[in-house]
């Protein structure tokens, strides 16, 4: 474990997903440091580029007028994220299920599940233009 035992980030950032890409690639860099095992990474930053991405080319369209706002909270522990797009939002409810033996051919509804399945919470807003991610590592009973 490094010195550094938290780490935050909140920027508003440009509907650009070349800029959305270093700003993961930031965020996953200073969990690294402050002591993320790198199992735990790979979930971690399919959330990061499914969350940010998405509310870049979805939510804002790629709009150059509007803003994606990131919050991070991470200790050694626990990561926090909030992603916020200036887009009408929607009802990640009413996103087909990819599980389904009729929808495996639809190009929606993979990043939702994968977030679920790596993230311990996973929330959205009421509009549905703000998303939150938790992960909580596991207690090492040793």
């Amino acid at each position: 474990m490094t010195d550094i035992a938290f780490w935050n980030y909140d920027e508003w950032l440009p509907s650009d997903t070349t800029v959305g890409s270093e700003v993961i690639l930031c965020i996953v860099e200073n969990m690294k440091r402050i002591g993320w095992p790198e199992q735990e990474m790979y979930g971690v930053h399919v959330s990061l580029e499914e969350a940010i991405i998405n509310a870049i080319k979805h939510g804002n369209q790629r709009d150059p007028e509007k803003k994606v706002h990131v919050v991070v909270k991470s200790t050694a522990e626990d990561f926090y994220l909030k992603v916020t797009d200036q887009g009408p939002g929607f009802d990640p409810h009413k996103v087909p299920d990819c599980t389904a033996p009729e929808n495996l051919e639809l190009g929606s509804g993979r990043g939702l599940l994968m977030m679920r399945h790596y993230m311990d919470e996973v929330i959205y807003n009421h509009l549905g233009n703000q998303l939150e991610l938790k992960k909580r590592l596991p207690k090492n009973d040793t």
